[in-house]
């Protein structure tokens, strides 16, 4: 059944399908094509038939800019043709009895649902007769006499034999398809761009260190938890095991990345760090120090910096200040307002010194854990980085220097949607 209004009679039939891929074995490492599968589908059963531009999917779904020119940018046309070889893996193997198969035509950015076609059932016996009395014979239907064709018999052996080579030649297409897909991902997420950014924390031999934020908590998951206030809190309340969902995918996005790379990484919380693991090796930073406390005692932002409102309408909310503003900028960016859904927030991306000579600390936060996991996406995709390095100015042969740069994130229903980079200062060393 191909998109049509009758959809809409069957929306929860078709979001829980794509729920079911999203959750799958298959899927479950793609954040990004999974967010991809859930626009298109959100769009076919919402507007059917309406067609959908690449530019709409680049801005809207992948955060791409608004001067975004598909002409000379193929990056959404390399994630459909990942997303379509994606959906026929699973439709391969795990979903292979699935009742409702999606589909993107190629050439296409429609998503369809297709209703599988049931195979005919058998035909029933005949049945006997109520009536017949049981002393007389029971008369059956005449069947003719089998006449013996052997033509046809040739010709089915044929037709046989041929279903079985392209059976053969099937499989052996799809295993070099597979093959070509992994190279494909591989060579897509190491690109020079990214390969550049990252060049300083991959040279050596030890594996840099990525500290994510777990901030210290008050209450219990059932009656309400709050931010541990040292003033008025006792030390024996904390709680200091949790962390956000936006941390979660931050780590993950990096160890896929590092993984790419063929460099390890090692990953700790932020409770548990010190200042003597800052000397030791290069860091990685995910979450702000209003969660990430080892923050405050380690150089960090000098342009962009987390801080709360003292007074005004936004009081006590968390903010990033820009210490000096260009002509037209804001002095402070604030994420939406907490008595309404989180829609805008904004994040830094900020590389500065380490503590030790010839080691650095990269700084991924957000002023929510939504804003951290789209600043470490940001500086995992290669159209991104190459904006940014362009940013600052960093050519080809030259090593990526101390910088500071602002991201604007468009949030919707809890997902970062679309990163917009405002602003980038350069700083000495």
């Amino acid at each position: 059944m191909s998109v049509t209004a009758f959809q809409f009679a069957h929306r929860d039939r078709y979001i829980g399908q794509i729920d079911k891929i999203v959750r799958s074995q298959t899927l479950r490492k793609a954040e990004s094509l999974c967010r991809l599968l859930r626009y298109l589908a959100e769009h076919a059963v919402s507007h059917p038939g309406t067609p959908l531009k690449e530019y709409q999917i680049a801005t809207e779904v992948f955060g791409r800019p608004q001067n975004f020119d598909p002409q000379s940018d193929s990056a959404i046309r390399v994630q459909m043709g990942r997303l379509r070889l994606k959906l026929l893996d699973y439709y391969s193997h795990e979903g292979a009895n699935d009742l409702i198969v999606v589909e993107i035509p190629p050439g296409s950015y429609l998503l369809t649902f297709n209703d599988r076609e049931q195979g005919d059932s058998a035909s029933p016996a005949p049945a006997l007769p109520h009536s017949t009395p049981i002393n007389q014979p029971l008369l059956l239907p005449a069947v003719a006499p089998r006449r013996k064709n052997r033509p046809w018999m040739l010709a089915t052996g044929a037709l046989s034999l041929l279903l079985i080579m392209a059976l053969v030649t099937a499989g052996l297409l799809y295993s070099d398809l597979n093959s070509v897909r992994k190279k494909s991902a591989s060579a897509i997420a190491v690109q020079p761009a990214l390969r550049h950014f990252w060049a300083q924390f991959v040279e050596g031999k030890d594996a840099p260190w990525v500290v994510f934020s777990n901030a210290a908590f008050v209450g219990r998951p059932e009656t309400g938890m709050r931010y541990l206030n040292p003033s008025k809190d006792g030390s024996d309340l904390i709680l200091d095991y949790y962390t956000g969902v936006g941390e979660v995918l931050a780590v993950h996005e990096l160890d896929k990345l590092f993984t790419d790379l063929k460099h390890p990484i090692d990953v700790k919380r932020g409770s548990l760090f010190t200042l003597d693991d800052a000397k030791k090796t290069d860091l990685i930073f995910v979450g702000s120090p209003a969660e990430n406390l080892a923050l405050s005692d380690l150089p960090g932002s000098q342009e962009f910096v987390f801080k709360r409102a003292a007074s005004g309408p936004r009081a006590g909310d968390l903010g990033i200040a820009n210490i000096h503003p260009e002509p037209g900028q804001d002095s402070m960016f604030y994420p939406s307002g907490p008595s309404q859904p989180l829609a805008e927030d904004y994040a830094i991306v900020a590389l500065v010194p380490g503590l030790s000579s010839g080691h650095r600390i990269l700084i991924l936060a957000g002023t929510s854990t939504l804003g951290t996991q789209a600043a470490v996406e940001y500086v995992c995709q290669d159209d991104a980085v190459k904006e940014l390095l362009r940013r600052l100015g960093v050519h080809d042969s030259d090593n990526v220097g101390p910088f500071e740069a602002l991201l604007r994130v468009k949030v919707t229903r809890g997902v970062p949607v679309g990163t917009e980079l405002i602003a980038v200062r350069t700083r000495l060393k």
